[in-house]
């Protein structure tokens, strides 16, 4: 069963050729290219308009994942990769073992409080 006519799915009738160009402001912008240090350049468009100062020196390439600088010949370092720290090296970066200890009394005295097990101390 065909609905007949040219009419590309989905688009509305009357609605012009797709892609229109002609609606809406577009802002002059620049291309900023950025190099990693396997070579691979990225292009990053700004504003015409911003300052010099708030455009980075450095991003993270979208295809290597090392950071990308814009100067070519020079391009960044790979910073010291540190290893995966899980959620706990983090915790007890933060906390000495007598603040684990009580931290871990404390929270299971609310538990126990909770459950009817303990009564409340005041």
């Amino acid at each position: 069963m065909s609905s007949g006519g040219s009419a590309i799915r989905g688009s509305r009738v009357g609605s012009g050729p797709m892609g229109e160009q002609d609606h809406g402001f577009h802002a002059e912008r620049i291309a900023v290219s950025y190099w990693d240090a396997l070579g691979n350049e990225t292009i990053r468009y700004f504003a015409a308009n911003v300052p010099e100062e708030e455009i980075p020196e450095i991003i993270d390439c979208p295809t290597s994942g090392l950071p990308a600088g814009r100067d070519k010949e020079n391009p960044p370092a790979v910073a010291k990769l540190e290893p995966y720290k899980t959620h706990l090296a983090y915790v007890k970066e933060r906390r000495t073992q007598e603040e684990a200890e009580q931290l871990l009394e404390d929270a299971l005295r609310q538990l126990r409080e909770r459950r009817g097990r303990l009564t409340p101390t005041n």
